[in-house]
């Protein structure tokens, strides 16, 4: 099988720490392990745990290591590997993008065949974190550390290379523990960054898959019979991060400013063509639990973005807004969308069209103004604390706020429905009305693949791609 995905860059690593595109998520769950596993109609699962418990006050929690698990070098998994495997994310010098949501573990011990985490405070959520995509697992290191340079893992999939910024190649585990997965011989996932090359690699039938299908084209392709469009509502949302440890953008006035001078519903109309929903600045989508079904929805209000600039004591603004494809398809796009509803609130948005190739470690980040695609997380906790807590690596609009990380706390540690709902509710409408991220809309996930390929009934929505399992679940048909 040949993938094409809209992702992938040259400066790509087999580091789990670094993953933060598509690319590098499908290769770790195709090559690698995790404690769990989000399955298709959202709930939680074992891969690597077979099974778990947690304590009353959902602080503790044991985690029995499935046997007869064996890593593609042939190594047998043991529970010293999953113990390296996540402290490898913990600790003051761990630089991975997943260390804000295991920082509340506070100990990690072994007993028999059991790994039992102790945490700061109650998770109600903790199964659903251990199932992220960073926290792969990997062997153990002699004095410390784990063995990612290799690519050795329990997955079902085998690396057998890796050129990254172009392509790699992996062949089916024949010793995989599960024979319920894995149909393909060998794949080969190509970065295809570029749109049109993706989508003529797939009508050519040079690939059996495509991520990011083109929207402006997608009924051209439905077209064709030997192509299948796939839509599936999720977590996916698109955002412009504002840096608000940087002038203009760390007066809350003017970030105020910029979420009301953008025309939301002509983006989902324009930039997704219907294949998504209007977004309100929160990263929880109406499917998910506890949304904040309350929040007002912010409109296209180019008065008020000018009442918000002059309490900012302005009269205009200009800003500079960098995008690229490799952001989200038609970034570009929307930012000129973006720039001409502006306009009407006295904002001049200039908007920089960015390299695709290190999009992600040149210039999300490094520039205070930029489109971002986030893929969402199956919980909240888990999505706040990625990207949203203070200090957090991820935390891409450099955003803090006391209120809202007390609230994440105790929120986390609640085991009351209705008081969990209470103070995510309270957590959304903070992050919409003072956070740093516009969030005009949330994308359907919209791939499509060639009719030779059989995919389940039931697709994954916390993913592109059926959940980035497509390598697992997906067959020729």
């Amino acid at each position: 099988m040949r993938v094409g995905k809209g992702h992938g860059q040259t400066t790509d690593t087999l580091n789990p720490g670094t993953w933060d595109n598509g690319f590098t998520n499908a290769m770790g769950h195709a090559i690698h392990g995790r404690l769990t596993e989000v399955m298709p109609d959202g709930s939680i699962a074992g891969e690597v745990a077979e099974s778990w418990e947690g304590s009353a006050d959902a602080s503790t929690w044991r985690f029995n290591i499935r046997q007869g698990v064996t890593f593609h070098s042939g190594k047998s998994l043991t529970p010293e590997d999953v113990v390296a495997s996540i402290n490898f994310h913990r600790g003051e010098d761990s630089t991975s993008a997943a260390g804000p949501i295991v920082a509340p573990i506070t100990d990690i011990a072994i007993d028999g065949n059991t790994v039992v985490f102790t945490l700061d405070g109650g998770n109600a959520d903790f199964p659903f974190i251990l199932s992220d995509y960073h926290l792969t697992i990997h062997p153990a290191k002699e004095g410390g550390g784990i063995d990612w340079e290799s690519g050795d893992g329990v997955g079902s999939y085998i690396l057998t290379d890796a050129n990254f910024g172009v392509s790699i190649t992996m062949e089916r585990n024949p010793n995989h523990w599960r024979d319920d997965v894995a149909w393909f011989d060998k794949i080969e996932m190509l970065a295809l960054v570029d749109q049109n090359a993706r989508t003529t690699a797939l009508v050519s039938g040079d690939v059996h898959a495509i991520d990011r299908v083109d929207l402006k084209t997608v009924g051209l392709l439905e077209r064709n019979t030997s192509i299948a469009i796939k839509s599936v509502a999720g977590t996916q949302h698109y955002t412009f991060a504002m840096s608000t440890n940087q002038a203009p953008y760390d007066d809350n006035n003017v970030r105020l400013a910029l979420k009301y001078a953008i025309n939301r519903e002509e983006m989902v109309e324009k930039i997704l063509f219907g294949y998504g929903s209007v977004g309100n600045d929160v990263p929880i989508g109406p499917n998910q639990l506890y949304f904040n079904t309350d929040l007002e929805q912010k409109t296209y209000d180019p008065d008020k973005a000018k009442f918000y600039l002059k309490e900012a004591g302005l009269n205009s603004l200009e800003v500079s807004l960098s995008a690229a494809d490799a952001a989200f398809p038609g970034a570009v796009d929307a930012g000129v969308l973006y720039q001409n509803s502006a306009k009407e609130a006295g904002i001049n948005l200039n908007v920089v069209r960015e390299p695709n190739d290190g999009y992600w470690s040149d210039v999300w980040m490094k520039k205070p103004f930029s489109a971002v695609y986030w893929g969402g997380r199956p919980v909240q906790d888990q999505m706040f604390a990625t990207a949203y807590s203070c200090g957090a690596d991820w935390n891409d609009a450099f955003w803090c706020n006391d209120r809202f990380e007390s609230l994440m706390v105790e929120a986390r540690a609640e085991l009351d429905p209705a008081k969990r709902q209470e103070m995510y509710f309270e957590m959304q409408e903070i992050v919409s009305t003072q956070g740093g991220t516009i969030i005009p809309m949330f994308a359907n996930y919209v791939f499509a693949t060639s009719t030779d390929i059989g995919t389940p009934d039931a697709l994954g929505s916390n993913w592109d791609m059926d959940g980035e399992r497509w390598a697992e679940r997906w067959w020729f048909a």
